[in-house]
Order: C-alpha cells, then structure tokens, then sequence
C-alpha cells in the first residue's frame, strides 16, 4: 500500500486534519496512487474514522511513544511546520510536505518551510493551497536532507529566529 502520513506533532491543528481528508484531497491522494492515510491528530478536537474517507484506507490516533516507525512505513509524510517533526521526516529521508498554520500570530513556522524548500528538502503550502499541491507536486525535485549535522539545522534555526 502506498502510504501517506500526516502528523501535528503534540499541538492542535484541526484545519490541516479536515483538509487532507476533505474528498478534493483525498481523491488527488488517489490520483497519485496512494491509498492509505495515517492521521497523528495531536491535541485536536478531531479524531476522523474509516467513514470520513471511504475510498482511501483511513487510520487516525492522537499520540505515540514514538512516530517513527508511522515515518518509516511513508511514501509521502505531511507535517505541520514544526522543526522536530520536520526533522524527524527529513532525517529518516522521506518526502516532506509541510503544512504551515497561517492562523497563528508571528509564525516562524513559515521562515523554517521556506528555507529547506529553496535549498528543495521540501515541499510547503497552507491549509487552502493543500489539494492543488497534492494535484501538482513533484517529489522527485527533492533533495536529500543529510543526515549528521545538527549543528547546520540548529545554525539555521538560530538565524531563522533571530538569535544569531
């Protein structure tokens, strides 16, 4: 099965969660070939079963000790734009699209996308622009992010916030 996974980290993003399983997303989904969802819904107020998308196999939890085996077992991972998860999905080498919030005030979510998707580690868009990204997105223009430099990653976040 050809596998997407979705996380929000340990944070609320029910907007993203209605989105990718909106049957506009969901049949884009398909088009490209997957057919199976994993939703992580965090804190969220919504927690989606099998019915909410009947074409696509649907599993959906809050939390787990660990996600990396739901990154592993990805095709595609979906994340909101939070630098562990993002992370986490570019370390284990999987195409990443991240989903910035642009509800939130002083989002410096939105600095960390941009960043990685001019250097091509990854692909990003909002809440609004997801289905037409899923319709139009080509993964193979992604670069490796290489593992092993922390300190990179943690030079670019200091920038990106101000700090250095």
């Amino acid at each position: 099965m050809k596998t997407v996974f979705v996380t929000v980290g340990t944070t609320s993003f029910d907007e993203l969660i209605g989105s990718i399983t909106s049957s506009a997303a969901v049949q884009a989904l398909k088009s490209r070939g997957y057919d199976r969802l994993v939703l992580q819904v965090g804190r969220g107020s919504v927690l989606p079963g099998p019915e909410v998308c009947p074409h696509i196999t649907l599993e959906a939890f809050r939390f787990k000790d660990s996600i990396a085996e739901d990154i592993k077992g990805a095709d595609l991972v979906i994340s909101h734009a939070g630098a562990g998860s993002c992370l986490e999905a570019l370390g284990a080498g999987k195409p990443l699209l991240v989903v910035i919030n642009d509800k939130l005030m002083n989002n410096h979510q939105l600095e960390l996308a941009r960043q990685l998707h001019m250097d091509s580690h990854l692909l990003y868009c909002t809440c609004s622009t997801l289905t037409d990204t899923l319709r139009t997105m080509d993964l193979s223009a992604l670069l490796p992010f290489l593992p092993g430099q922390p300190k990179n990653f943690a030079n670019f976040l200091d920038k990106a916030l101000g700090v250095q």
